[in-house]
């Protein structure tokens, strides 16, 4: 079969969109891939699906030449999964990125389909994606604690005690905390470290105030 270049550049284009639509979800949300780099991914996978596809039909017409286009289609997908893994940081105690990363890996996909000419599917599971990323985000984000990397810098062990009292009065759970000691122009500082969640949380600006209010607290930061 023969691939028409009207329908070569309707598939192209088709993917480019597509991958721009779930980038300019990313986009908004300020992460590290956008709308550029999804619609890169989605269009270049396109067009080697259909290089894998129909681009070695003058080949194939010579007697005893076979080729598996499987091939060219298990290369995209872990050439995508090392571009997903340069978004993924590792940060303390955190990871960051991995939604970014499998909406990439997911984008390739799309792409791959609109190549082999799955419209139907590709454009489903371009609506299924971005429910995952957009609906799904807000339904959770009432039923699963938001989580908190807290650093709260403080003069003494009374202050430290004061910040966990505080939190807890006001429902945080503290899933683990540490506590370091620093000195600092002859004066000792100790940086307390903790992971926390809420079900109900308060602002990050709450939060603060709350924390600055307490006596001996000199820093705070958030991840």
């Amino acid at each position: 079969m023969t691939l028409g270049n009207y329908e070569i550049f309707i598939r192209v284009l088709v993917a480019g969109v597509l991958g721009a639509v779930v980038g300019l979800e990313r986009e908004k949300r300020f992460k590290e891939a956008g709308l550029r780099t999804h619609f890169l991914v989605a269009l270049g996978s396109a067009v080697m699906m259909i290089i894998s596809k129909y681009g070695f039909n003058d080949i194939l017409q010579e007697e005893g030449i076979g080729l598996d286009p499987s091939r060219v289609a298990a290369q995209i997908v872990s050439g995508v999964g090392f571009l997903g893994a340069g978004m993924i940081l590792v940060q303390r105690r955190s990871i960051y990125g991995l939604t970014t990363a499998a909406g990439i890996w997911a984008t390739a996909g799309i792409g791959m389909a609109i190549g082999a000419g799955m419209y139907e599917l590709s454009i489903f599971g371009t609506i299924l994606i971005l429910v995952g990323l957009e609906l799904l985000n807000r339904i959770f984000k009432f039923a699963i604690p938001k989580a908190y990397q807290l650093t709260v810098e403080c003069l003494s062990t009374d202050s430290i005690k004061m910040v966990i009292e505080n939190l807890t009065l006001h429902k945080f759970a503290i899933k683990d905390y540490r506590v370091k000691m620093e000195n600092v122009d002859h004066t000792t500082k100790y940086i307390l470290e903790l992971h926390i969640q809420s079900k109900n949380p308060l602002e990050d600006n709450q939060l603060t105030q709350l924390l600055y209010k307490l006596n001996g607290v000199t820093a705070i930061n958030f991840e």
